[in-house]
């Protein structure tokens, strides 16, 4: 009785385990710019399609674009509470909330956006363990390196001065305000209403998300200069993912590292360069002006007071989390 007891249990233990390796889950994956957009087409479809294919098809994904969960702001919070298992976040929209991850955001630092996120993954990884500890850090994507797009000609800080400037982000804010400029703060989808309306005479953007978005009949005037990124952080709910079974934890965990990060940039990265194209283009009626040496010097030394600021915010060990930061963009070839 006792040998065929055991059995017994051997056999319900196996199904169990059987069923659980077994199970299926369904994902919601929320994000906030166009479903048309290169993000979407070129980097989450892509992502989903791998997670499909890894898992035999028991991760399926439900994409939600447009703000159709919630707004582009709240991103960060629907991972954190399960209003979506993944979101696909830009952590700049909510200034001072996370200190140490907006130092990617202070210019003249990244000049490839696919090994920039590489480089900005295998950083600040381990720092969104503690800044970031309420959701899961999977994925950074940055964009291409953005610039000013104005309706009058901007080549130097100078030019900023009296303007309304619709900033990509908290950093970018403070950089116009100390230009004189006023940041009038809007997500993305929201921008070109801001530029419509009067209510912005400028922006920063990476190139093709003028046209993307339909800026490119209210903004005529572009700076070539690689100036900034902002980076998109993709994060997943702590429960969602504790309640996968272990192989399909195994699949997400293989889908979250900075070799994907690298994968998930280049086509949205590549997009975007493509927009300068478009204002090169005859005819377009657009203009692309190139500073000299010493105005895009001009553009350093004005930045560089948002770094001091960045590591009186940072806390004890700013410095050597900056020169972790310069260290990684170094080792990946993605350095200003």
């Amino acid at each position: 009785m006792k040998l065929k007891a055991l059995l017994a249990g051997a056999a319900l233990a196996a199904l169990s385990t059987t069923t659980a390796s077994a199970q299926e889950v369904t994902l919601r994956l929320a994000h906030w710019v166009p479903p048309t957009h290169p993000i979407q087409t070129l980097g989450i479809e892509p992502w989903v399609e791998s997670l499909k294919e890894a898992s035999g098809g028991r991760i399926d994904v439900q994409i939600f674009p447009a703000q159709q969960l919630g707004a582009a702001p709240d991103h960060y919070d629907m991972a954190r509470d399960g209003i979506a298992d993944i979101s696909y976040t830009n952590p700049g929209y909510q200034a001072g909330r996370f200190p140490i991850y907006s130092l990617i955001e202070i210019p003249f630092h990244m000049d490839n956006a696919p090994r920039g996120a590489k480089a900005m993954h295998e950083w600040y990884a381990p720092i969104a363990e503690e800044e970031m500890k309420d959701v899961k850090f999977c994925l950074a994507n940055p964009h291409d390196p953005g610039t000013f797009h104005s309706k009058a000609p901007i080549l130097e800080p100078g030019d900023v001065e009296g303007l309304n400037v619709r900033p990509a982000h908290a950093t970018m804010a403070r950089f116009v305000s100390m230009l004189g400029g006023g940041p009038v703060q809007v997500p993305a989808p929201e921008a070109r209403e801001a530029i419509a309306n009067g209510a912005a005479d400028a922006m920063t953007f990476p190139w093709n998300s003028v046209w993307i978005f339909g800026i490119d009949s209210e903004l005529k005037q572009h700076l070539d200069m690689p100036f900034y990124v902002s980076a998109q952080l993709l994060l997943i709910n702590w429960d969602t993912y504790n309640g996968m079974p272990d192989d399909l934890k195994a699949v997400l965990d293989d889908h979250c590292t900075p070799e994907w990060s690298q994968k998930f940039s280049e086509g949205w990265a590549e997009n975007e360069a493509s927009g300068r194209d478009k204002a090169l283009a005859e005819g377009s009626g657009h203009t692309v002006n190139v500073p000299t040496e010493a105005q895009v010097q001009m553009w350093k030394d004005a930045a560089a007071p948002l770094i001091d600021t960045w590591k009186s915010e940072a806390g004890d060990d700013a410095e050597a989390i900056y020169q972790g930061y310069l260290d990684a963009l170094d080792a990946n070839d993605a350095r200003f």
